[in-house]
């Protein structure tokens, strides 16, 4: 995916207008391993993103940045289903409270709103059972973790099935999103045009009305 070879926010700032946008420009990265959630576990959020094409955005913080998938159909609590998640830039910490309109002929330009957010628990592991560091089991493709959100709970996995590490054909990149089996129950995925923020309770039409084009 973009940023996996160790370009932070350089795609991320390069593709946005921050005096357009209301996006978080971010702050650098720290190398301290970044924010955390309540008592140090990692956050993710799902957003989701009415732009050319409406989907989810999934994200997943590793370090100081938040790496990210596009999720045509959103994340489902149904272990039969396998999502299409398509990487995308990291993005900064910050963004996982961004909701609001993305101004029309920006990057991403639509709106936005926080379907869900919380923490995680990373739970990849090597063949004798030995935890294996996150960031290190996404660069080889396969990461498992237990999601801890208003909405989403229990074990996920995300799997590689076309393109390589470190950006390599980055473009063909493709992933998929399955809730492993053995995990706690969830919501399945709404329809996101009645959805409702887990921050706000707005639905897309509500925030579009509110905060407009800008």
């Amino acid at each position: 995916m973009d940023g996996e070879g160790g370009d932070g926010l350089r795609d991320y700032h390069g593709k946005r207008d921050f005096g357009r946008t209301g996006e978080p420009a971010g702050r650098q990265a720290r190398g301290d391993g970044g924010a955390a959630g309540e008592g140090g576990a990692p956050r993710f959020v799902v957003q989701i993103h009415d732009a050319s094409t409406l989907h989810f955005d999934f994200r997943l913080q590793v370090a100081d940045v938040l790496k990210s998938w596009s999720v045509p159909k959103g994340p489902s609590a149904d272990p039969s289903d396998k999502r299409l998640a398509v990487p995308t830039e990291d993005h900064p910490l910050e963004y996982e409270e961004f909701e609001g309109v993305i101004p029309a002929g920006e990057y991403g330009g639509g709106t936005v709103i926080v379907w869900d957010h919380g923490t995680y628990e990373p739970l990849s592991h090597d063949r004798r059972g030995r935890p294996v560091d996150f960031a290190e089991s996404l660069a080889h493709g396969h990461a498992r973790f237990r999601l801890h959100g208003a909405k989403l709970h229990g074990e996920y996995a995300l799997t590689r099935f076309r393109g390589g590490p470190d950006g390599d054909a980055a473009a063909d990149a493709a992933w998929l999103l399955v809730k492993t089996a053995g995990g706690g129950r969830g919501h399945g995925t709404p329809d996101p045009r009645r959805a409702r923020s887990a921050r706000t309770g707005r639905t897309l039409a509500r925030v579009a009305e509110e905060e407009g084009e800008a």
